[in-house]
């Protein structure tokens, strides 16, 4: 019987690592180039998950491996609080560019997506003088105390309570699963009443610090807002001088086909937040926003030792460049609609394809049973993630029945490997629902 070095791996991993980390596949990783990780046994394996999201441009992009190794011969910490330095100023220059909140825009950095919605919580509340917060079902902003709070999916948080005070939750206006027959134009409205009825039976606004969106819900299942919600919702926040912040965590980057998912729909957030992609995997995130709310908070009350770090700050700098010369933000868009023109036609061969969708390159598609939204079918998910990692193809679920396949492949894969996974997941799809 031949040795398998990944399985070996795999035994270490359980000798020493905590059960509560989550193995959401079996792969291991020796060497990782653009769409293409190598395994312990040399193996070569596509790669549709993309680290969860973090690598839109590829793995070890060149100009980004360069950069790390350049900045780590010069300082790699001194901590931004006590030392400033050029690599983290350069890098809020850039993102206020980029993604540019109003007349004037700053930001922050950070290490990671929770710890930038904690921020931007507590600048939220710094800005208003409030303290509630507002989020939406099926979201999932983190696992620290305030954003796993914030986060929909109790699995995430058994026994972790007691949970952040003063976080109320109201139905995301998810078209797919809550339609029951109506027209996107009476759904809208109706949520969009709800919304305004929550002002009478869940929160009083007048002390409603902010609202909190994911754009397009990730770990929820890549629902993307409708476009009236969005507009509804910006024009509620502003109603109640509340402050919108818009979550692109895992939606930020190329992945959609912007820098930011809200840029697609042209409405305004007053803070959003950032991690994932914009670093190519090193630990960087940020919150970016309209100057005078950035500014409400207080010296020494948001950031922390290592804020921005200046390795992940030239790593985020060199990914952001490599974006731009690639323009990978077109090709978020040409990814997007080759996975997307594959999965109707998978919908449209497959019964247990309840619905697939996306914005950009941010693609998902969901089994049901008896093709009924509230019927999820993990089983049948999880069976085909199994078959995908067989023959060759690292894929991962979403939703809170992890009923949904979601696409996260590096935006720098070619066509031939886009269409050469998208052969493997379709044949699985196909082996898993034979009757």
């Amino acid at each position: 019987m031949i040795k398998s070095n990944s399985n070996a791996l795999l035994e270490r991993r359980k000798n020493v690592v905590a059960n509560g980390v989550g193995v959401f596949n079996t792969a291991t990783v020796r060497e990782a180039k653009g769409a293409i990780i190598i395994d312990e046994d040399g193996k070569e394996l596509l790669d549709f998950a993309g680290g969860i999201g973090v690598v839109n441009a590829g793995h070890c992009p060149e100009p980004v491996v360069k950069a790390i190794q350049e900045q780590a011969a010069k300082y790699i910490h001194t901590s931004f609080n006590v030392v400033t330095y050029e690599p983290y100023i350069k890098l809020c220059e850039e993102l206020c560019e980029i993604l540019p909140h109003g007349a004037k825009t700053k930001a922050m950095l950070i290490s990671t997506g929770a710890e930038a919605v904690e921020n931007a919580i507590k600048i939220a509340r710094q800005a208003t003088k409030r303290e509630a917060v507002l989020c939406f079902t099926d979201a999932y902003h983190g696992r620290t105390m305030m954003a796993m709070t914030l986060t929909s999916k109790v699995d995430y948080k058994l026994e972790c309570g007691p949970f952040a005070p003063e976080v109320y939750r109201i139905p995301f206006p998810n078209f797919y699963h809550n339609s029951e027959g109506k027209s996107m134009e009476e759904f809208v409205a109706l949520h969009l009443k709800n919304l305004q009825e929550s002002t009478k039976n869940l929160i009083d606004p007048k002390n409603l610090a902010a609202v909190i969106v994911e754009p397009v819900q990730g770990e929820g299942g890549f629902n993307p807002i409708p476009q009236k919600y969005f507009e509804g919702l910006r024009q509620f926040c502003d109603r109640y001088g509340i402050i919108l912040i818009a979550d692109e965590i895992q939606s930020g980057f190329g992945r959609t086909g912007h820098w930011a998912s809200w840029q697609h729909y042209n409405v305004q957030p007053d803070l959003s937040t950032y991690a994932k992609s914009m670093g190519s995997g090193l630990p960087i995130a940020a919150v970016v926003g309209k100057a005078e709310v950035m500014d409400a908070a207080a010296p020494g009350t948001i950031g922390g030792t290592y804020i921005g770090s200046p390795i992940a700050c030239a790593a985020s700098l060199a990914t952001i460049q490599y974006m731009k010369d690639i323009n990978l933000n077109e090709r978020g868009k040409v990814v997007g609609q080759i996975v997307m023109d594959r999965f109707e036609k998978i919908k449209n061969k497959y019964p247990e394809v309840g619905d697939v969708r996306g914005l950009g390159a941010m693609n998902a598609i969901e089994f049901v049973k008896n093709g009924d939204p509230q019927q999820p079918d993990g089983e049948l998910c999880a069976a085909i993630v199994k078959g995908c990692a067989e023959n060759g193809l690292i894929i991962i679920s979403a939703g809170t029945y992890k009923n949904i396949i979601r696409v996260l492949s590096p935006l720098v894969i070619t066509d031939e490997e886009l269409n050469k996974g998208l052969d493997i997941l379709e044949n699985q799809i196909r082996i898993n629902t034979k009757k």
